[in-house]
């Protein structure tokens, strides 16, 4: 089955795009990251200015502006739309596994390249990812790409060193230009720790580093450097800033304990988490094929504890660490089908057993819990959660029924001796369950979180007025209202919206617990009520 399904690039490539295309334009985009890089793209377009990454038309300086383009493309395509803002990293899950495949091949072989693609498409985040418009899967690939090349670089049978070089050099700067230096911080500690390893010996000549270095300042001067001789400093002071602040802080509420990344990669990327855990101690392989092994468990350790240390902890932080997890994954299940490993140790299998079971069950149970919310939800102290759950939305049973697969999956992996059959029905089950939920779930979830908000944004686009919101922070008042050009100023706050002479009329949001408050503002009218959600229009004085 495995064969014939992923017997080539072709073949992956049309798989791929089956899965990550279609339904990219089902649900609204997710405030905040999804929302906030289309409206930089749409800022874009809707200035003409490609080179200066804005939000709401002043300078934002969080991000550099590749990843931005690449929508702007898409936007210029499709549409300002949601499918347009998601589309560039629906391409990127098609590339992704095409270097998944060629890369297991040359470095394995076709047999290990397909279980690769296989575990990458059957694992629960890598999947989601490639149906969002948040900028990591490119800014992965790019590091990822860098690690490879830098393998290569630093194998002693290599040809063509200074080509490997500057590819290194490459990916590095477009990671860079994607998100930041810090794709050269984390190449930069794999390296040294590789030297360690090997006792100080470094591999690589000072020509070869130099190539590295000049390809890798000339693709990110394509940008930062430009920006510096025509702007000044600014942006490269308030972006290092913010890095720090993320590295230092429990920036934007994020702040979570330090195991929190290793929970995320054992339940988001299960079942590759569990048999990662086993493919650290496999060895079979040539020279070349261990010295990628030994790259692929630095560059895990070193992003797992690098984001365990960063203050700031938001699920996708981790998420360069799902390349190398699902490499040793993909080792382990080689080495299981070729009977190398004769069984799966009792440990492994009850982790496994705890952790599909739960997913499965949590799944499944999700449509019948929320449709009997009317039982519980009165227990919730909770007011927007409540207020969010009153959402019209149906569900019904067959919502669940990709857990229901995986579930029948996870029991026939425990029992069956079928090796190869099983895991090929584990991950196949997976990949389907996340089709699917993506395609029943995560709309009804849309609807229930924060559609009331945006249907009420999207009802002003047009309209000469002032929209935003009021004690929590939204892209949306900018993406879904289509705010045209202005000229920001930062003295028209939300506190000048309610209480200063305005000019035009102005619309409120906010959530319902601010209602007591905002009641208090004699010139402010209630419009209604939705869904956890509360909206106030305030005209202008005569």
């Amino acid at each position: 089955m495995m064969k014939l399904i992923l017997k080539n690039e072709i073949t992956i490539a049309i798989l791929a795009a089956i899965l990550f295309i279609p339904f990219l334009g089902n649900v609204h985009l997710f405030d905040w990251d999804e929302i906030n890089f289309a409206e930089s793209a749409r800022e874009m377009i809707a200035t003409g200015n490609y080179f200066s990454v804005q939000i709401d038309y002043a300078t934002f300086t969080e991000k550099p502006p590749l990843f931005f383009w690449m929508q702007v493309l898409s936007m210029k395509i499709f549409g300002i739309n949601e499918f347009a803002a998601r589309f560039p990293n629906a391409v990127c899950g098609i590339v992704t596994l095409i270097v998944l495949f060629r890369i297991g091949k040359k470095v394995y072989n076709e047999q290990l390249a397909r279980i690769w693609v296989m575990v990458y498409l059957g694992t629960l985040l890598t999947f989601f990812y490639f149906k969002t418009g948040i900028i990591d899967p490119w800014f992965n690939l790019f590091i990822f790409l860098a690690i490879y090349y830098f393998y290569r670089l630093t194998n002693i049978s290599s040809n063509k060193k200074t080509k490997l070089a500057i590819l290194t050099g490459l990916f590095l700067g477009l990671a860079v230009l994607t998100k930041g230096p810090v794709a050269i911080l984390i190449t930069a500690l794999c390296y040294i720790v590789f030297i360690i390893i090997h006792k100080g010996k470094f591999f690589i000549t000072w020509k070869d580093f130099l190539a590295l270095f000049i390809s890798s300042f000339l693709v990110c001067f394509a940008w930062f450097g430009i920006d510096l001789i025509q702007h000044g400093p600014k942006f490269i002071i308030e972006f290092t800033q913010r890095q720090l602040a993320i590295f230092s802080t429990s920036d934007a509420g994020h702040g979570q304990p330090f195991f929190y990344h290793w929970w995320v990669l054992l339940i988001g990327c299960f079942p590759a988490s569990v048999f990662f855990i086993r493919g650290h101690v496999v060895n079979n392989g040539n020279a070349a094929q261990r010295a990628f092994k030994l790259w692929m468990i630095i560059l895990f350790w070193v992003t797992l504890l690098l984001f365990s240390i960063v203050k700031t902890k938001i699920i996708h932080y981790s998420s360069l660490c799902w390349f190398p997890l699902t490499f040793l994954a993909s080792l382990f299940i080689n080495e299981y089908w070729e009977k190398r490993i004769v069984k799966i140790h009792v440990g492994l299998k009850i982790l496994f057993a705890v952790v599909g079971l739960l997913l499965a069950t949590v799944i499944t149970a999700l449509p019948f819990v929320l449709m009997a919310k009317d039982k519980w939800v009165h227990l919730i102290d909770d007011e927007f959660a409540k207020g969010n759950l009153q959402a019209a939305v149906q569900w019904y049973w067959t919502d669940g029924v990709g857990g229901l697969l995986l579930l029948l999956a996870v029991i026939y992996f425990l029992i069956s001796k079928k090796n190869v059959l099983k895991t090929q029905l584990l991950f196949a089950s997976i990949t389907i369950c996340c089709l699917l939920t993506a395609v029943l779930i995560t709309p009804k979830i849309e609807a229930i979180s924060q559609r009331a908000n945006i249907e009420f944004f999207e009802t002003k686009q047009g309209e000469d007025c002032y929209v935003d919101t009021y004690d929590y922070k939204s892209y949306a008042p900018y993406f879904y209202t289509k705010k045209p050009p202005y000229k920001n100023d930062s003295t028209k706050t939300v506190h000048w919206m309610l209480h200063e002479k305005i000019d035009k009329p102005v619309y409120i949001s906010a959530k319902i617990q601010r209602k007591a408050a905002l009641d208090t503002i004699a010139q402010l009218q209630f419009l209604y009520e939705k869904n956890g959600f509360i909206f106030y229009k305030r005209l202008p004085e005569n």
